[in-house]
């Protein structure tokens, strides 16, 4: 029997709202500045990563990895950062994706504490443009962790700001370096996306529109 639950912990991107397209147009357009071809294929690589080791993974696709000194490699990230944010500018609280706000609705009626869990640098500024930051009792992204997932820190990092055990919570994520996360931190994980890629997750639905705020309890409890 699980503890009683205390609080969610959702991920940013692919779980509250699509930045995915965002960060793949961006890294697009810092990789043909490089003369690298980059995919929507090759983007798949990068959900749940840090900017940085996004970065290394482009250079090596295009056989550059060692083309570039470690300042030169922050100055492109930076500049991907500066392409991303040009992009973000236009999100509003429709960018919010179908089931999320009754969710959220649903754990702050029940009296649940609700933390985010993003390694985007960016992610104080998308929940603000989405108008959810208040609703959110915690919110630790890249400046407030050392390590990105699947280190579980930002996990761990977020219950101890909630002042709840990780056994008390439940994690959200779409990606399988954030479940790994998830379960690092001791937590149950729900993913959302696809069975085959998250299936360490403890329970797993295949759209944002079909998270049930009961059964997911449900499931909690009767792990």
């Amino acid at each position: 029997m699980s503890k009683p639950i205390e609080a969610f912990i959702f991920d940013l991107d692919g779980v509250i709202t699509d930045t995915a397209e965002y960060h793949f147009l961006a890294w697009k357009e810092l990789a043909k500045d490089i003369g690298i071809t980059f995919t929507k294929e090759d983007n798949e690589e990068l959900k749940g990563i840090s900017r940085m080791e996004s970065l290394e993974k482009i250079l090596k696709l295009g056989g550059k990895e060692n083309d570039f000194s470690k300042e030169e490699k922050e100055q492109l990230a930076a500049k991907k950062n500066e392409h991303y944010l040009t992009l973000i500018q236009n999100i509003t609280p429709d960018d919010i994706l179908p089931g999320i706000k009754p969710l959220i609705e649903e754990i702050k009626k029940h009296g649940l504490k609700l933390g985010l869990a993003s390694v985007s640098k960016n992610a104080i500024a998308v929940m603000e443009s989405l108008g959810l930051k208040d609703k959110f009792d915690v919110i630790v992204d890249a400046a407030k962790i050392q390590h990105g997932k699947p280190d579980p820190e930002i996990f761990l990092t977020a219950a101890k700001l909630l002042n709840v055990e990780t056994a008390a919570c439940i994690g959200l994520e779409d990606a399988a370096a954030g479940v790994d996360s998830i379960k690092g931190a001791k937590m149950f994980a729900v993913g959302v996306g696809s069975e085959e890629t998250l299936r360490k997750a403890d329970i797993v639905y295949s759209k944002t529109e079909l998270l049930s705020y009961g059964n997911i309890i449900r499931e909690f409890e009767g792990a």
